[in-house]
């Protein structure tokens, strides 16, 4: 479509146009759910002119966003509404009919292309549709039917990590028009306030190129452990349990498990060999990176990052020797090849006495 054609749409439709660049506008929630569905490439329309119906039939949005009109020729609608595109429609086919009363509807929508940045499991680009399986890391497949939300697209992509930040989850979608690439607006989302007291604003219906991003939390809510059941989060997690525990390996644990717990699910600090003072966690970050911290656990401590923090899968967690262990083990080092030693010499002088 030819520039100036395109500006005469947009002036036609009324349609508010962003410089490139511009910053995204601020957009309640309510608004979200009330946005009109976009045109775009990939759905099929039904045209029906009700003076001319040898000219109704169905279209289909092209990969350039354009569409093959009667009498018209090839005509861009990807970006409108169906309102905006019923009108712009009805003013080119007035120069060809007297009467162009007509009705323009989706019967077919094409797949919603959803992007998931930040603390999901696996971020990425995700096709949805009214019919899915979703499933977090560890979970049992969760049938997703009906047209998607925000919470299918975090399912599908995994689940959340336990650094998400769920009181600040932003939608950010494209405004409806012609230049629509060139802005957009956002949302911010509170899915604590969906999983905890379930309310459903929180979770808008997904469009076609929507992006959800999830920051990281400056800290783990107080609703860690609970979440942890929650269907947006992994369900199991694999850590590694070693040093002065019983049972050290390899432990199957609940997302979001505390460290004490972790510990205990290893069978607990051996007696008097471990230091419930000196227990290493050790954790791989995304960008490759390790982290070392030292923590002193005590059986009756809550969650907590200071103390007690929730686990991530893959984490190592190493329980200390004690001081009184370290010394038997250095006595036992001194004293066992000694001990070999006064052995043969005893044997050597029977021998030599026989």
């Amino acid at each position: 479509m030819p520039v100036l054609r395109s500006l005469a749409l947009t002036l036609a439709l009324g349609v508010a146009v962003l410089p490139v660049g511009a910053m995204p506008t601020e957009q309640s929630v309510s608004t979200l759910q009330e946005d009109a569905y976009i045109i775009g490439p990939g759905d099929v329309l039904d045209l029906k002119l009700f003076d001319a119906e040898e000219l109704s039939g169905s279209l289909e949005v092209l990969n350039d966003g354009s569409v093959p009109l009667p009498l018209v020729g090839s005509v861009r609608l990807s970006g409108l509404t169906l309102q905006q595109a019923t009108h712009w429609v009805q003013q080119l086919m007035s120069k060809e009919l007297l009467r162009p009363d007509l009705q323009l509807r989706v019967v077919k929508p094409r797949p919603i292309r959803v992007a998931l940045v930040g603390q999901v499991e696996r971020p990425g680009i995700y096709s949805l549709t009214t019919s899915e399986t979703g499933q977090t890391e560890g979970g049992p497949e969760i049938r997703l039917s009906g047209l998607p939300t925000v919470v299918d697209a975090i399912q599908k992509a995994g689940g959340i990590t336990q650094n998400a930040n769920l009181r600040g989850v932003v939608l950010q979608r494209r405004l409806p028009g012609i230049e629509s690439e060139l802005s957009y607006k956002q949302a911010e989302l509170d899915l604590l306030d969906l999983v905890l007291d379930g309310n459903q604003s929180q979770n808008p219906f997904l469009f076609d190129g929507d992006t959800i991003r999830i920051s990281e939390a400056e800290e783990t809510p107080e609703e860690a452990v609970e979440l942890a059941a929650v269907n947006l989060s992994p369900q199991v997690i694999s850590v590694n349990v070693i040093g002065e525990v019983e049972n050290p390996g390899r432990v199957e644990l609940q997302a979001n498990t505390p460290l004490v717990q972790a510990v205990l699910a290893a069978g607990g600090p051996k007696n008097w060999r471990a230091s419930t003072g000196n227990v290493e966690l050790v954790r791989i970050n995304r960008n490759g990176s390790a982290t070392l911290k030292k923590f002193r656990i005590d059986l009756g401590e809550g969650a907590s990052n200071e103390k007690n923090p929730p686990l991530r899968d893959g984490d190592s967690v190493k329980v200390n020797r004690s001081t009184l262990a370290r010394a038997s083990d250095a006595i036992n080092a001194v004293s066992q090849p000694l001990g070999g030693l006064v052995q043969i010499w005893t044997l050597f002088r029977l021998i030599n006495t026989n």
